[in-house]
């Protein structure tokens, strides 16, 4: 028993440092869970042992645990709040997520979800508890000390509600009987901010990084795929163990089902009878895993989920050279929820859809291994990952972003609204350019820093998270070059994998890689509405050398290209740094030099240009040629002269 304990203890300590955060401490934990699932009433009982390292230098009188699934039932927060923005009409539509309306509302008593805690002890000890909708407060009988483990031992119980959002059973558009996500009694993050005991109302997750070991019991004709590695893999067989096996023959009515997934900080699982199994091993890479629901006599559907593993065995190489080494030994997309929904080495997604299967995989890095709190940072999950899906589907598909908006300009070429939006959109990422100008056309933009659950409608709310972010990082290849911005994104995974990163942390390293002081770019970008909109203002000769004045007229300061093309055919891109970057970018074309001129100071309107050439040889002036920055106004940023 000593040695034992020794061994645990040794083996504890090394997983702490392994999750060590560059000059900040976090939490830690290892859950054990035993769950037992009636198919008949959809309900189950489970078991959890949680050993929770305090790693804080605080003294935790109290801690609290998430019960999602008790937002699915009437009068909820997450009901109520659906029905109030449903209420709001914008761009034509009512307001509210359409997967939810005001479904929950009516949920009759087997339909909706739940989550009791029977018994809760603490180093044995029982803990009193106190139900806040889907938060659970405990009241400590003994404080949690500082750098100290303590043993949670719960009895729960739940109710698997009717597929409204993410989670739930019998989903008529999937034909999945389980997508079990949000679906264990799971500990809030406390970090250097304090708690985080966030209701759910709506959207976004965060969790304390750590070890999962969950056994499942059902029926034995379901077939289950999830989170980690499947340990008993001989016992269950249907390719887990060898490819091409059926599901193996027990005497038993139930099946036990016994998955492992370390360093990670949150578990799904999904079980249909009818479920089909598709699996590849990556040469030094992971196992994939396509699991879905299987359609007999239509040969279509097969086809189109193993295009999705032949994809994704197809991408990953991409995908690791630009965002990182993918460290877990399996990736499961599975046939489940109501759309996408990443979860730690698994996603959920509804159909065979290549794009989303992208996006959720993206996901793995930027929230399953960069740990943001979603809730305050949204677009640093939901922005990244979408930044790094265009760049995933552009390589799988051998295209550029624009060409689908020229496309549709060939079948409308008399649409003028189009043809202006393209002019606005730089080749790739154009999508999220357009839903950003949307946005700011709309007036109803709210600062990236409003927390996810508090924006006043979702039409704001999903384009600051997944477009203005991803603009973020494009943006920021425009700042500092295209190299370091790529450079950026793999030392940001190097320096903050397995840890829980904030907004500041990723400007820290695009400094530290650029050279560049990025702080600015932050605070009006992320915590401000303003808006970037610059002019060429005037054109003059004075004394045999040409003029070129540029005026600011949005409240945003960027650093400025100005392209000069003459008659002779030649060009010259001139870069105006921002006076707050203390530096600027280098050249991003080997092909031709950037001319550095002095910088900006952000507190004068204009700035003027000068050249060594007579006005007479100039033909086009332009600013921000590759359209890169999100200049809300394009029409003022280009004079063609005809002489």
């Amino acid at each position: 028993m000593k040695l034992n304990h020794l061994f645990f203890i040794l083996c504890f300590f090394n997983t702490t440092i392994l999750f060590a955060q560059p000059e900040r401490w976090q939490q830690s934990v290892k859950y054990t869970m035993n769950i037992d699932v009636d198919t008949l009433t959809n309900r189950f009982s489970g078991t959890q042992k949680l050993q929770y390292q305090n790693n804080s230098t605080d003294k935790l009188d109290k801690v609290y645990y998430h019960l999602y699934w008790n937002a699915f039932q009437p009068n909820s927060s997450m009901d109520v709040r659906s029905r109030e923005l449903g209420k709001q009409m914008v761009n034509g539509r009512q307001d509210w997520d359409g997967r939810v309306k005001d479904r929950i509302s009516n949920l009759k008593e087997n339909e909706i979800g739940y989550q009791k805690i029977k018994s809760l002890k603490m180093n044995g000890v029982p803990q009193a508890f106190k139900y806040h909708e889907t938060i659970l407060e405990v009241i400590l009988t003994t404080p949690i000390l500082p750098k100290s483990m303590v043993t949670f031992e719960m009895e729960f119980e739940a109710q698997v509600p009717l597929q409204v959002r993410r989670s739930g059973r019998d989903n008529p558009n999937t034909g999945v009987r389980y997508s079990m996500s949000q679906w264990y009694p799971k500990m809030c993050e406390y970090d250097y901010e304090g708690w985080h005991p966030t209701p759910y109302v709506a959207r976004e997750f965060y969790g304390v990084w750590g070890d999962f070991d969950v056994t499942i019991n059902i029926d034995k004709t379901y077939k289950i795929g999830g989170t980690g590695v499947l340990v008993n893999a001989k016992e269950i067989g249907w390719e887990y163990d060898t490819a091409g096996t059926e599901l193996k023959k027990i005497s038993t009515n139930k099946r036990s089902w016994h998955f492992k997934g370390e360093k990670i900080h949150d578990f799904v699982w999904a079980a249909d009878p009818d479920f089909k199994h598709l699996s590849k091993k990556m040469p030094n890479g992971p196992m994939l895993h396509v699991i879905y629901n299987y359609i007999p006599n239509n040969p279509s559907n097969d086809n189109a989920w193993k295009k999705v593993l032949d994809a994704a065995s197809t991408v990953l190489p991409f995908i690791e050279s630009h965002f990182g080494k993918y460290p877990y030994p399996q990736y499961s997309f599975i046939h489940g929820g109501d759309g996408g929904m990443e979860y730690a080495m698994a996603t959920l997604i509804s159909s065979a859809s290549i794009g989303t299967a992208f996006h959720e995989w993206m996901h793995n890095w930027y929230q399953m291994i960069l740990g943001t709190n979603e809730s305050l940072y949204a677009w640093m999950d939901e922005g990244f990952t979408s930044y790094g899906e265009e760049l995933v589907s552009n390589f799988y598909e051998h295209k550029t972003s624009i060409a689908e908006y020229e496309d549709a300009l060939k079948e409308n070429p008399s649409n003028e609204k189009l043809k202006k939006l393209i002019l606005s959109l730089p080749e790739n990422h154009c999508g999220a350019y357009a839903n950003y100008f949307s946005l700011v056309n709309s007036k109803l933009e709210e600062p990236m820093t409003t927390h996810a659950d508090h924006y006043n409608n979702n039409f704001a709310y999903s384009v600051d998270a997944y477009s203005k972010g991803q603009v973020f990082v494009e943006q920021l290849g425009y700042i500092i070059g295209e190299k370091k911005r790529d450079e950026v994104l793999l030392e940001y995974y190097n320096t903050w994998k397995f840890k829980h990163p904030n907004a500041t942390d990723f400007i820290r390293i695009a400094e530290k890689v650029s050279g560049l002081q990025l702080d600015w770019y932050k605070e009006y970008w992320v915590s401000t509405t303003k808006t970037i909109d610059y002019a060429i203002d005037s054109l003059w000769e004075e004394n045999g050398a040409t003029k070129i004045r540029i005026k600011r007229i949005g409240q945003m300061p960027m650093p400025i290209d100005l392209k000069l093309t003459f008659k002779d055919g030649t060009s010259e891109m001139h870069v105006v740094p921002l006076n707050l970057m203390y530096g600027s970018k280098s050249a991003e074309n080997n092909n031709q030099p950037n001319i550095i001129e002095e910088s900006w100071k952000w507190t004068h309107p204009t700035y003027t240009v000068s050249i060594n050439k007579k006005l007479i040889t100039l033909t086009k002036a332009e600013v921000d040629p590759s359209k890169r920055m999100a200049d809300v106004e394009r029409k003022n940023n280009l004079i063609e002269l005809s002489w």
